[in-house]
């Protein structure tokens, strides 16, 4: 979903749901989408009526054949960051914490490339900014 801000006149936004994944070594989970540069965290724009768990839940099914069940979503709250791949966006995100457990994430649909990565990855991989100025952070 993709909306001007009425409150800030200008200011294009897009609305998307995306995912806080740690593996054992608080690594955070990112992928590349086809045609893009940026790492960022699962997730996508929400299909109509969907509410922000439910989107979350069906990209994380298509883009890295991970189940997870909306109500397994833990709420971590909205963030901003400018938008990675398009330019003069903001990307407003409803972000959750999800556990896969013992699934391993498998590159689908858009998704060209996974890394799980660290603070210091920042200096040798392009990471958008929501995940570089709020997650990538073990104690974030």
């Amino acid at each position: 979903m993709t909306r001007t801000d009425a409150a800030t006149p200008g200011i294009r936004v897009i609305r998307v749901s995306a995912a806080v994944i740690r593996d054992a070594d608080g690594r955070l989970l990112l992928v590349r989408k086809r045609g893009t540069t940026a790492f960022m965290q699962p997730g996508g724009k929400p299909e109509p009526g969907e509410t922000a768990d439910v989107t979350l839940s069906r990209e994380l099914r298509e883009e890295l054949g991970l189940r997870v069940d909306p109500a397994d979503l833990r709420p971590l709250g909205t963030y901003e960051a400018a938008a990675a791949n398009e330019p003069g966006y903001v990307v407003v995100a409803d972000v959750f914490a999800a556990d896969i457990a013992s699934q391993q994430p498998r590159v689908a649909a858009e998704i060209v490339e996974l890394q799980w990565a660290t603070e210091a990855d920042a200096e040798r991989l392009e990471i958008a900014p929501l995940a570089l100025h709020h997650f990538l952070t073990p104690s974030s």
